[in-house]
């Protein structure tokens, strides 16, 4: 019985530690120098219009043309201070503490952070 019970434990532990990389692998945001970025590197930003926790975008139609949203895909999921939410035109956004994610779209290349501040309401994320 002993012996059954530790092989159980230890094929939990072995899906358990399986599992996480694949739910980590599926967020495709990162932290470089203490601000998150997106897989390209690329400086990732939040909007001071956005409530918190309100799984709703502000930034919509021209604004995310200049702003475009951090897009989840279908088969992504959410984990841990990573939430998807649905924007007005119903594609899935990704969310950071419960702040909706966007790119600058002047930013070209990684390390780029030239849209924090702009207006005094863009931000980078951290």
């Amino acid at each position: 019985m002993k012996n059954l019970s530790f092989a159980c434990s230890f094929f939990a532990a072995l899906l358990l530690a399986a599992a996480t990389p694949m739910v980590a692998a599926q967020t495709p945001v990162k932290t470089s120098d203490g601000r998150l970025t997106n897989a390209a590197g690329l400086s990732l930003y939040v909007y001071d219009k956005d409530a918190a926790n309100s799984a709703t975008s502000a930034c919509n139609g021209p604004c995310a043309a200049n702003w475009p949203p951090l897009l989840a895909q279908e088969s992504d999921q959410a984990s841990g201070d990573y939430r998807i939410i649905t924007r007005d035109d119903g594609s899935r956004q990704w969310t950071f503490k419960g702040k909706p994610l966007y790119q600058w779209s002047k930013d070209q290349k990684p390390g780029d952070k030239n849209g924090d501040g702009f207006n005094d309401v863009w931000h980078l994320a951290r």
